[in-house]
């Protein structure tokens, strides 16, 4: 039905890129494991690749896919596309040193029946790596979401608002390019503990700056070396840490650098590196799952510049064959 649709006959499709569904390999599922029935959802996957036959196959997903099962899908993930006649690697990439202002880490495998597998080459750096490879600086929260408007706990709308700053960095004009203003820049109404939990966590604090009578239940009984990010505020001059489905304080640095509230979609979306021009939809809970679950549109432009290299490379070899 797709051949069909796509009016291609098998082995005729240049690529097929996807992410099967992460849920039962991500480590913030306290119950995963392979008694999920989404983990084999990746072989769903592999049956679609049987059947188009792509000369390059692209998959994302979690790295919680090389602990679970020791491997174990990775390994099988291998051994199918080989079967089928691919070349296969892969590698955990990540997104920071494609210019993402975000830590986050992604297993991604490359499988390729034209030849060698190519990786993006990463442009931003930190430290030695700005001198030895003229790498650009990773871009940092504040570089990312600085010249949104200021907002207080609660406020905010889903509506087209004008820029209300001038972008100063090179990352803001990016994501502003094209763009009339801004969309989906509302707070969550934040309840009163955590409006008074606010006061005692500076940029790059957690839950460990908390006086212990404000400290969450399940927090009283962690260690100080667990759950780092959880109640965390962004530092304007670090990195995200890993944007998820939930911009819940409960899961991670959530709480905005400096004004005492937490991320909006908008500024969750900047993070993740889409433009302004995007627009999420639906209920406020559906739109912070759609950025979340998604790869950062540049780090996936990174991985498509590297894929249209291998495809490049293989049909200026087979003009080469012609000629001669």
């Amino acid at each position: 039905m797709l051949l069909e649709a796509a009016c291609l006959k098998s082995g005729e499709l240049d690529v097929l890129l996807g992410g099967p569904p992460c849920q039962a390999f991500s480590v913030y599922n306290h119950q995963r494991g392979f008694h999920d029935e989404r983990s084999g959802l990746f072989r769903e996957y592999l049956r679609i690749v049987d059947a188009l036959r792509p000369r390059i196959v692209v998959i994302e997903n979690v790295t919680g896919m090389k602990d679970l099962g020791d491997g174990r899908a990775i390994r099988e993930i291998h051994e199918r596309l080989e079967q089928l006649g691919y070349a296969v690697e892969h590698r955990i990439l990540k997104a920071e040193l494609y210019g993402v202002p975000q830590e986050r880490r992604r297993i991604f495998f490359v499988a390729s029946r034209v030849g060698s597998v190519r990786w993006p080459e990463a442009t931003h750096g930190a430290g030695d790596d700005l001198f030895d490879t003229g790498r650009d600086p990773l871009v940092t929260v504040w570089e990312a979401i600085g010249d949104l408007p200021l907002l207080h706990n609660g406020e905010g709308t889903d509506e087209l608002r004008a820029y209300t700053r001038k972008a100063r960095t090179d990352y803001q004009k990016l994501m502003r390019d094209g763009s009339a203003g801004v969309r989906n820049h509302l707070a969550p109404q934040l309840a009163p503990i955590n409006l008074r939990r606010l006061q005692h966590i500076a940029p790059g604090g957690s839950w460990r700056d908390l006086p212990y009578d404000l400290l969450p239940a399940g927090m009283k009984r962690a260690r100080r070396s667990d759950h780092t990010k959880r109640y965390g505020r962004l530092h304007q001059e670090g990195l995200a840490s890993t944007i998820l489905t939930k911009c819940d304080p409960h899961w991670g640095s959530f709480f905005h650098p400096e004004q005492d509230r937490a991320i909006t979609v908008r500024e969750a979306a900047r993070l993740q590196s889409f433009p302004d021009t995007f627009v999420f939809l639906g209920s406020r809970g559906r739109q912070y799952v759609q950025v979340g679950n998604a790869v950062p549109p540049l780090l996936a432009h990174a991985v498509a510049k590297a894929v249209r290299g291998m495809l490049r490379a293989e049909r200026s070899s087979r003009r080469t064959a012609v000629a001669i």
